[in-house]
């Protein structure tokens, strides 16, 4: 399985500090907030890494994590999104990367306190097809949010008004290849963008899709008020822990 991280993106809810900087750059405690999804990955057993990113500051991410050597790697993979597509719209530009391999892709701005290294696993345990993690908040409506039947995810709605469980899908998702060419059948949303929850909601309808439960705290970073809280919940507790 290779690893994908998704740090693209303008960053304007957290201006003015992103007007100078990637979001992903800026720091979370005693890190940089990229380095946290790089950790991720390398404790759940994935060696091959790349970051996708965009905008003034790219080459800030070669300065900051160079070749990979510092997390244990033995390179570290980059490329450059132009605009703001959407996640899948960023993820397309990693089907060269995965040459045929699964991957496990996460935002650049989600901070979680227990590994993923379960998660990974029970995916490549399953065999093919698509693997998200769920986690419960109090605020299902900022996020995609499973409907469940039983055990069973039957469909994600992205940022519903009236959100029909308490359960976020996490900034976490695990994909076969065939993730690249639904990529290229999605159609713009009212947004402008390729929906990452599309791409998903396909897996759904092809029985191909697991779900785990994100153990331990999980927040983004994306805006000023889960900034403040991901620093509090890294400096209390640490983050990515076994």
């Amino acid at each position: 399985m290779k690893g994908v991280i998704l740090a693209g993106g303008l960053g304007s809810r957290l201006h003015p500090l992103t007007k100078v900087t990637n979001k992903h750059l800026l720091p979370v405690f005693d890190r940089p907030m990229i380095y946290y999804p790089i950790e991720a990955l390398v404790r759940a057993g994935v060696e091959d890494v790349l970051v996708v990113t965009g905008g003034n500051s790219a080459g800030d991410f070669l300065k900051l994590l160079g070749n990979g050597r510092d997390f244990g790697l033995p390179t570290m993979n980059y490329t450059y999104q132009e605009g703001e597509g959407g996640i899948a719209d960023a993820l397309r530009l990693a089907k060269h990367f995965a040459r045929g391999d699964d991957i496990c892709v996460i935002l650049g701005d989600n901070i979680f306190e227990r590994s993923i290294r379960h998660a990974v696993a029970a995916y490549q345990d399953q065999g093919g097809g698509a693997r998200i993690l769920l986690k419960k908040v109090p605020d299902p409506e900022r996020f995609g949010v499973p409907i469940l039947d039983g055990d069973k995810v039957v469909r994600i709605e992205e940022k519903p008004e009236s959100p029909q469980s308490d359960f976020a899908v996490v900034g976490i998702y695990m994909y076969d290849n065939r993730v690249f060419e639904i990529i290229e059948t999605l159609e713009p949303s009212q947004r402008g963008e390729l929906e990452i929850t599309d791409v998903n909601n396909w897996y759904i309808d092809q029985g191909a899709m697991s779900w785990s439960e994100m153990e331990g705290w999980w927040t983004d970073a994306g805006t000023f008020e889960s900034l403040l809280r991901a620093n509090q919940l890294v400096a209390s507790t640490g983050a990515n822990n076994p």
